[in-house]
């Protein structure tokens, strides 16, 4: 992360990075950087890789768990359309002019397309990986058609082209407000979800054996549900509707570590941190001074891991 703040325009050392952190925190007085390049550190690059880091973690967290629950390989909030539900409801509640509540609106949004999905699921017969797939699939582009209709109904000027870049993942201009929001829900969020790891590797053999190993299915399944709801909606209320991180992160660290939850949920957030706040160093240097929305990134990254995990996925079946 540090040399990650280091990367941009302006050269900087990694000892000005340390120099002006403890001098920001009144932790030691020493000889910080000038004003300017304090400035770029402090309220421009540190948050945008603490954020950075943040979605990654919470995005590779959610997708793991969401596998896990399903039993879906190919499960992450990307596809079974949380993000495109939290987009909407972010849209909705910043063209309302309610800007301060879109967590609350991603929030609203997320949990209305679960909910949604795995109700379609149920009525085409059951919960298998293809038809939760499918069900993800409908929902998502049932959200994304709604949130583009709202936006070509609303929104005016350069207000298009700042939701366009934000729908397609963006973590420009990103305030240490929105870093401490994402840390803390990192903090909160998270750790329920790591707390279950030992339920999570009991649903590896399905509702009827998890509840014989004395896991309260339904208890879990809904608590894990709504947070890993609310998380996206805070992370993709701050950084847009990123995907293929929840998708990809997991099975990378699986082939690692294996499929126990204990070790696999920490070191997915870790790899999923890691692999963002580098995504985004590249969105924001790769082709300055253009800046390409990070969206884009782990999409050209994501996509050819999706299709390789189809197919591991079709000779298994």
């Amino acid at each position: 992360m540090t040399i990650a703040v280091t990367v941009g325009p302006a050269d900087i050392a990694p000892g000005e990075v340390w120099t002006t952190i403890v001098h920001r925190l009144g932790l030691v007085q020493v000889d910080a950087a000038s004003n300017l390049r304090q400035a770029i550190i402090w309220e421009l690059r540190l948050p945008r890789v603490l954020v950075a880091a943040a979605v990654g973690a919470g995005l590779a967290l959610c997708g793991a768990a969401m596998q896990a629950l399903t039993r879906n390989p190919l499960a992450d909030p990307y596809l079974l359309g949380l993000s495109s539900g939290a987009s909407l409801g972010a849209v909705s509640f910043l063209l309302l002019g309610a800007a301060l509540l879109m967590p609350f609106g991603a929030f609203l949004g997320a949990f209305a397309a679960i909910t949604l999905t795995l109700l379609i699921t149920r009525l085409l017969g059951g919960a298998t990986p293809a038809r939760a797939i499918l069900a993800g699939i409908a929902v998502s582009s049932l959200a994304a058609a709604a949130t583009s209709l709202l936006i070509f109904w609303s929104a005016t000027g350069d207000s298009y082209r700042e939701i366009l870049s934000w729908l397609l993942g963006s973590l420009s201009g990103v305030l240490w407000t929105d870093a401490l929001l994402a840390m803390g829900a990192i903090a909160v969020l998270g750790l329920p979800v790591c707390l279950a790891a030992r339920s999570l590797d009991a649903f590896a053999f399905g509702d009827t054996a998890a509840a014989a190993l004395g896991v309260d299915v339904a208890r879990l399944r809904w608590l894990v549900l709504g947070t890993t709801a609310l998380l996206t909606g805070i992370l993709v209320s701050i950084g847009g509707a990123i995907g293929f991180v929840g998708l990809v992160i997991p099975h990378v660290v699986r082939l690692a570590t294996g499929s126990r939850h204990r070790t696999l949920l920490p070191l997915t957030m870790l790899t999923g941190a890691v692999f963002m706040v580098w995504t985004d160093t590249a969105a924001r240097t790769l082709f300055e001074p253009r800046e390409l929305p990070v969206g884009i990134i782990t999409a050209l990254v994501g996509a050819p891991i999706f299709l390789l995990v189809l197919l591991r996925y079709r000779r298994m079946t």
